[in-house]
């Protein structure tokens, strides 16, 4: 996956996918823009391209990890409504 991209590429990935994650996590969480930052760091923090495996958190997208960090585990069965991510969120990019 992004053993194939270009340290710009990447980077240009993991920052978009912290800018998705906390907005989830302003938006459904309820948390402050600067708390969502910090969140958002602490789960994509940056990877070297030396790391074994760098990206794979990338296998799912922001939202799924978000909802996770917010609902836990099996959030999917309970609230069903956030299987899939909102028409806001798509727009996002």
């Amino acid at each position: 996956m992004a053993d194939d991209w270009t340290e710009d590429e990447y980077v240009e990935y993991l920052h978009g996918e912290r800018r998705r994650f906390a907005w989830v996590m302003q938006r459904y969480g309820g948390i402050t823009p600067a708390q969502a930052e910090v969140a958002a760091l602490e789960r994509y923090p940056y990877e070297a391209g030396t790391v074994l495996f760098r990206g794979l958190i990338f296998h799912d997208e922001a939202w799924h990890w978000a909802m996770l960090s917010i609902y836990g585990d099996l959030y999917w069965v309970e609230h069903p409504e956030f299987v899939y991510p909102s028409p806001e969120y798509e727009a996002l990019d």
